[in-house]
């Protein structure tokens, strides 16, 4: 019996853009059967091709994060390389690009234009800051957005600086939120709503922001502004990291009520498990320094495997923090396919990230890794009813 198809199959997506957002957004189309065409400049293309670790002068970031991508070399100050860019453009669904606002302007491909060209066309425009207001036409990157969007400012210890996560979150945040969820609403609207197709405009700092849960109602009534707090969270106890005898660290969260119960019984402290005052948890937050001292005494007793293990038995939610060396070699990340197996150009075989989420009957896959610049541009072209010759000349005059 056949597979079914992926879910996105049927959709042509053309990526305009580099490095993360945009491309990230593609890259999630591209694993569940939408045909993505990244289109690059032939000089280079995207920096992330030759960011962080390089194996044989390619990012091994650029073979996960293009996977499934067809990559396509156009010069767009070349007119003949931008008449192929209108070419795709009028047969698409989706348009995602990360440029700064104004540039497609430039290129004579607004919206307005794109819109008559292909009134289906649905355009995801990624920026720092979004396409109106007075900052529209700063640069902004991930590491801005997550500054001003608050995500920074309530990250880190309280008598330090504030410090970023190890990843570009920012990025993947507004990524999930215009390339993927703006654009699918804006199809669905497109199937029952008339056959038009419209504009997603994601700035990274409101795609932060959108995720800073009760911080501005907390301001708003009460002036109350978040600060941070380490690896605690204020209003939610007990749930934190703890040291354990072996140096290794645990994250526990104990802050249901009866989760709170089950685990001061495990550890022995019954006082606390029967304590009226602690059975809920405004009680509990405000004696916060009394029970992490509890909690924090009680793991130097244990190696973390066995404090695991307790903590598994009593059905208290908790986890070592990770190394990937530690998912590797998890039998749970094992179990759920988190690393597929797939080879370098050279043949050289090597683990990347398994497909988010796991659709039950239409399962997303990852086909073939990152392409090399320009790989598919013949073929492309060709689809589009170019010549072998045409193309030819196309490549001589430095329009591919």
């Amino acid at each position: 019996m056949p597979s079914p198809a992926k879910p996105l199959a049927g959709l042509k997506v053309i990526e305009l853009g580099s490095l993360i957002a945009g491309p990230f957004a593609a890259r999630l189309c591209a694993e569940f059967g939408a045909e993505v065409i990244k289109v690059e400049s032939p000089d280079g293309g995207d920096p992330l091709r030759k960011w962080r670790k390089l194996y044989e002068g390619t990012s091994l970031w650029w073979f996960v994060q293009a996977r499934n991508k067809k990559s396509l070399t156009l010069n767009l100050k070349h007119p003949d390389g931008l008449a192929i860019l209108r070419q795709l453009l009028a047969g698409a669904d989706i348009l995602i690009k990360n440029f700064r606002p104004g540039v497609l302007e430039k290129l004579g491909l607004g919206w307005e234009t794109l819109h008559a060209l292909n009134p289906q066309l649905v355009m995801v425009r990624l920026s720092g800051f979004g396409q109106s207001g007075p900052l529209k036409e700063q640069p902004g990157f991930g590491a801005v957005g997550e500054s001003m969007g608050g995500l920074r400012y309530i990250t880190g210890f309280p008598d330090r600086p504030p410090v970023r996560t190890g990843i570009s979150i920012g990025d993947s945040i507004a990524a999930l939120w215009g390339g993927v969820i703006g654009a699918l609403m804006a199809l669905r609207h497109r199937e029952v709503g008339g056959g038009q197709g419209q504009m997603v405009d994601v700035a990274l700092y409101e795609a932060v922001f959108a995720m800073m849960e009760s911080l501005v109602p907390e301001f708003d009534v009460f002036g109350f502004i978040r600060e941070r707090s380490g690896n605690i969270m204020p209003g939610i106890t007990p749930s934190s990291i703890h040291t354990c005898a072996d140096g290794r660290h645990l994250q526990i969260g104990a802050n249901g009520d009866a989760i709170f119960r089950r685990f001061m019984q495990a550890i022995g402290r019954l006082d606390l498990a029967d304590d009226p005052a602690l059975a809920d948890n405004a009680g509990r937050d405000a004696r916060r320094d009394e029970l992490y001292g509890v909690i924090d005494r009680w793991a130097t007793t244990l190696p973390a495997d066995l404090a695991l293990a307790l903590l598994n038995r009593t059905e208290v939610p908790a986890s070592r923090i990770y190394s990937v060396e530690d998912m590797v070699a998890d039998p749970q990340f094992l179990a759920r396919e988190m690393f597929l197996s797939a080879r370098l150009p050279d043949g050289k075989p090597f683990r990347m990230p398994g497909i988010v989420p796991k659709l039950s009957e239409t399962p997303g896959s990852a086909d073939w890794v990152g392409p090399a610049l320009g790989e598919h541009t013949a073929e492309l072209l060709e689809a589009l009813g170019y010549s072998a010759e045409r193309i030819a000349a196309l490549r001589e005059n430095g329009a591919i």
